[in-house]
């Protein structure tokens, strides 16, 4: 209180309308508001935002919380910056910050959100990396804080979630192959719990089925979701004495180790092996052949996520109508040249 009680006696300003222009109050004009800035900046004067938040009850912060490793979510890749920038543009609308989780590689994810929670550090919370049985999910339910989760769960209970279109990206990519004369199609899926995986090989077995072919367990392929994933994917392809004709990727970054280990075979995407890989990134973009893939909005579908949590925390509920989200996100199928289409 020291130091508002001085930016308020050398601007001759209540503490109160200090107190409101420094949280970005919309009650007080923007002169006021610059002046308590610019002052509170030439002083080196920073609110005390735990006491703040312990008078308020509230942090004014949303957590995100992801899985590090690169089974999970790779180890180079951009998916996470996107739909952070997504989810950022619409808490920077109520002056809410993003406060980024990340679950150190081999610790339990539920054993390390507990002592997150523990330490009262979000409002709200958005969860990925969901696992079929995610107790996660249970934990926050009982804990009545508002979250909502990127990708879906076995887990029973009424919560909101966003999920990528897996089942649909499945389906096109097999229909793309089949109508270019594939019959023998595999699929490299994650190998750990994760349900991405278990939902994308259930629509590569629909999609089959669809087309009258039999599923065939040695063509599915479990490997991390990283380029050395890739890389070894490649090897156990090129080491089958009947080889699949095509194959169907279930992570971005498995297309680089494929395209390496294929190229070492003296082989090539698009002429030796049809390859389908998953998400359009900034490097898929320049690979040679170019790769046939599918996009997505990351800043879109990370600004869904944040107006679909805020619609469940009842001081941002009437801005966001949309009661209790449970959404497939729309992916787009990029044509390119690695599936020789």
């Amino acid at each position: 209180m020291k130091g508002i009680r001085r930016l308020a006696q050398e601007l001759d300003i209540s503490i109160g309308t200090i107190s409101r222009a420094l949280n970005g109050r919309a009650d007080v004009s923007p002169d006021t508001r610059q002046r308590v800035l610019e002052a509170a900046a030439a002083m080196g004067y920073v609110p005390n935002q735990a006491g703040r938040s312990l008078r308020q009850g509230n942090t004014n912060a949303i957590g995100f919380m992801i899985e590090l490793g690169a089974d999970v979510n790779g180890g180079n890749d951009n998916f996470f910056m996107g739909v952070f920038d997504g989810v950022q543009s619409v808490l920077a609308r109520h002056h809410l910050d993003l406060i980024v989780l990340p679950c150190p590689t081999g610790e339990d994810p539920a054993v390390y959100l507990q002592r997150m929670m523990a330490r009262r550090l979000v409002d709200g919370l958005i969860i990925s990396a969901t696992h079929r049985k995610d107790t996660r999910i249970d934990m926050l339910t009982k804990m009545r804080i508002p979250f909502i989760t990127l990708g879906r769960s076995n887990t029973p209970g009424d919560y909101p979630w966003i999920d990528l279109d897996f089942d649909g990206a499945a389906r096109r990519a097999i229909d793309r192959l089949v109508s270019a004369g594939h019959s023998r199609i595999a699929v490299a899926v994650p190998g750990n719990d994760i349900n991405l995986g278990f939902i994308f090989l259930d629509g590569y077995k629909a999609a089959l089925a669809r087309h009258g072919i039999a599923f065939d367990p040695s063509m599915v392929f479990r490997v991390p979701s990283s380029e050395l994933g890739g890389y070894q994917l490649g090897h156990e392809l090129l080491a089958m004495k009947d080889r699949p004709s095509a194959v169907i990727l279930n992570y971005e970054l498995l297309a680089l180790g494929l395209y390496r280990q294929l190229g070492e075979a003296g082989l090539q995407a698009g002429r030796d092996l049809a390859v389908i890989g998953f998400r359009e990134n900034p490097v898929s973009r320049y690979m040679s052949p170019r790769l046939t893939c599918f996009r997505l909005s990351l800043t879109g579908l990370g600004a869904a996520i944040g107006e679909a949590l805020l619609a469940t925390m009842p001081a941002y509920a009437e801005a966001y109508p949309l009661g209790r989200t449970q959404r497939i996100w729309p992916m787009e199928l990029v044509p390119g040249e690695s599936d020789g289409a």
